[in-house]
């Protein structure tokens, strides 16, 4: 059965930009584009007055009314428009992304800056069409009921042995940011392990979300550099372009950051992660899969579920793409299947924290 094409809306004040980013979603697959747009002001007249348009491509700086403008306006509309920014792999462009994913943005492309024109035309829509493609799997999802195997559905608290652990392990991507900042502020102060996330990002901007979530959150949250100690109520984000893992030195279990090939095409790779935490941990370990497009994060669970480990995956339902916990779930290796809301609370029961209030 052959899909309905993607209706989409090209927003950039650059008159180059726009040809560009136009001939490109019009060479990928299932895409129709309905129209362009200089400016956010623009961008909501033709909103208002073309139907049925999925997905924006978004530019962040533009007159009268910029890409952030835009989405809070489109946030304030409660709309259920997509909106793919396009950001420049700089500090800057890293700061106004991790804003543009709070205010609601779906994901963001990097703007290629170097190289052939061809070049950048092919990396820019390899980038646009893993971002369509998750789009379209979000879509398709929302549009069915969730069904969980009863088996894997969230259990009851009564007759649930506790289990401390000394560290949790996220795997996180399509969807990510915008998770860890709903999620990662409700954990306490005083949580009783420490958290190691790797969110599918590119360098530069995994430090920013890192600076962006520490504001947020109770514990505090940094980028991980090699050798920082895993400690209680401290959590580490992967960096950019890096494979983190768990390792001995002494007495103590330290990260490590590696320049290590990636895994599923992934630097930084969940899996990576997740084996290391099954050797260094096992059953004082705690795994949990999260949104994201994919399925890495799958082989490395398996071992830490082999090691003793609980596995906790995000329920359909709440992920805004369900690729990552699908397979964990359908090969029933997960403990428990839980909304956003409640793995806050899930991860402080097994850190001996009891429960938490769930926002």
């Amino acid at each position: 059965m052959n899909q309905k094409p993607l209706r989409a809306l090209v927003v950039d004040d650059s008159a180059i930009y726009r040809k560009v980013v136009r001939g490109v979603l019009e060479s990928i697959p299932n895409v129709e584009v309905v129209g362009v747009a200089q400016n956010g002001k623009i961008a909501l007249t033709k909103l208002a007055r073309i139907p049925d348009i999925d997905l924006i491509t978004l530019d962040i700086e533009m007159p009268e009314l910029d890409g952030l403008g835009l989405l809070g306006e489109l946030r304030a509309q409660q709309s259920p428009v997509k909106a793919i920014m396009l950001s420049s792999l700089t500090s800057r462009g890293a700061e106004a992304t991790t804003k543009a994913l709070a205010l609601g943005a779906f994901d963001f492309a990097l703007k290629p800056a170097a190289g052939q024109i061809e070049q950048n035309i092919a990396d820019l829509r390899e980038q646009l069409a893993i971002c369509i493609q998750a789009i379209g799997e979000s879509l398709h999802h929302a549009d069915r009921p969730a069904a969980l195997p009863a088996a894997v559905a969230e259990k009851r608290e009564s007759g649930e042995s506790p289990v401390d652990v000394d560290v949790v392990g996220i795997g996180i991507s399509t969807g990510g940011p915008a998770a860890l900042m709903k999620m990662l502020p409700q954990l306490p102060q005083d949580l009783g392990a420490g958290v190691l996330i790797v969110q599918h990002m590119p360098p530069q901007f995994t430090r920013t979300l890192a600076d962006d979530l520490n504001q947020r959150c109770k514990c505090e949250v940094r980028e991980a550099v090699d050798g920082d100690r895993v400690e209680p109520g401290v959590v580490l984000i992967a960096p950019g372009g890096q494979q983190m893992r768990v390792a001995r030195r002494g007495a103590h279990r330290v990260v490590e950051i590696t320049d290590d090939p990636p895994i599923n095409c992934c630097k930084p790779a969940a899996d990576y992660l997740f084996r290391s935490l099954a050797q260094s941990y096992g059953r004082r370990a705690l795994g949990i899969i999260m949104t994201g497009m994919g399925s890495d994060g799958a082989e490395g669970l398996r071992l830490m579920k082999a090691a003793g480990s609980r596995i906790v995956a995000q329920d359909e339902e709440s992920c805004v793409v369900f690729g990552m916990p699908s397979k964990p779930v359908a090969e029933g290796i997960v403990d428990f299947v839980c909304p956003l809301d409640h793995i806050a609370n899930r991860i402080a029961r097994y850190s001996g924290n009891g429960a938490v209030p769930c926002r």
